[in-house]
């Protein structure tokens, strides 16, 4: 039976940012206002321009990573910050803040371990047309590869349970980082929900820090050794049918000659396709072997998550909205 907890959850919201002058201070302001007893962090990424200065005007707590690069940055984050709820957002003002109760509320009312914020204007932006078209390649590539749990894995609003935050690898350096937190999820079949929400436009002077082919390069990238490390009987097995295809190709012509004349004459054919068969039976020995191994570290995985309290039956639901009392000092995390 549920233990009564009669406090309110302890939020944290964490916004990393790299050069994002122009936007931080209003959107530490506004979450400040929409969720008056969370502590807001500011995570600076070696930004150029006054990021901090303004994160700190605004009453964020400031803290500098030196490894660039937003896996990095969130890898800190969750190994620094203890809190009930996490609520991850960007600080270039596209995501609302006045959204976080509603994502909040959801992922306490349907016991979830992680609620995403789907971007609802996203292709509407005639500016990221070619991380629109991104977009929907590496969403259709993920419900094939990892299951149809998401439909925005590159979403990055997102509330997350300390359970989730605590058992995350966060192995990551870049942008990716949000593909490998949908994995993780899908994975170890971990309760998560979406919820549609308007995505804005940055303002004039911020520009986005996405590039569209390094950074979708190395999504794709993370996309092969995900697949490799979840689901490595799959990913050798692709391989091992290669390998046997070709092995046959070559094999074929070269058998029908030995069965009319009795000789094999191409014999570099033969060798060729004889050590491709020997390939593709490696391939498929390998996958089977590791196929063991990741479900092992997958239940390991899943065994460190359980150990962990969940606290979400233990939480009320319509705190995170309210205000606090007059003369009561907000809990930081």
């Amino acid at each position: 039976m549920p233990q009564d907890i009669s406090h309110e959850p302890v939020i944290a919201v964490l916004l990393p940012c790299y050069n994002e002058e122009l936007t931080i201070a209003e959107v530490v302001q506004r979450f400040r206002e929409t969720l008056p007893a969370a502590t807001i962090y500011v995570y600076d990424n070696n930004s150029r321009d006054l990021t901090a200065l303004r994160a700190r005007a605004a009453g964020a707590i400031v803290v500098r990573e030196p490894r660039q690069g937003k896996g990095n940055v969130v890898r800190r984050m969750f190994a620094d910050i203890d809190a009930d709820i996490y609520l991850m957002a960007d600080g270039d003002g596209t995501y609302a803040p006045e959204d976080a109760p509603q994502l909040i509320n959801t992922l306490l009312t349907e016991h979830c371990d992680m609620v995403v914020g789907t971007r609802r204007g996203v292709i509407d932006d005639a500016g990221r047309t070619g991380h629109a078209f991104g977009n929907r390649v590496f969403n259709s590539l993920y419900k094939w590869l990892f299951g149809s749990d998401f439909t925005d894995i590159f979403s990055g609003y997102r509330v997350f349970t300390r359970r989730f935050v605590k058992s995350f690898p966060a192995v990551s350096g870049g942008f990716e980082i949000e593909t490998e937190m949908s994995v993780h999820a899908s994975q170890l079949k971990l309760p998560v929900a979406e919820i549609a929400l308007d995505y804005g436009r940055r303002p004039v002077g911020s520009s986005s820090k996405l590039s569209t082919f390094r950074d979708g390069t190395r999504i794709l990238w993370m996309f092969v050794m995900l697949m490799k490390e979840t689901q490595p009987l799959r990913f050798f097995g692709a391989f091992s049918l290669f390998f046997l295809a070709s092995s046959l190709f070559l094999m074929a012509p070269v058998l029908v000659e030995f069965a009319e004349t009795g000789l094999v004459p191409r014999m570099p054919t033969w060798v060729l396709s004889v050590g491709l068969l020997l390939l593709s039976m490696l391939a498929a020995v390998t996958g089977l072997i590791l196929d063991s191994v990741s479900r092992g570290r997958a239940e390991q995985k899943r065994i460190f998550y359980l150990s962990m309290p969940s606290g979400r039956s233990e939480r009320r639901a319509g705190a995170v909205a309210q205000k606090p009392e007059p003369g009561k000092t907000p809990r930081a995390a």
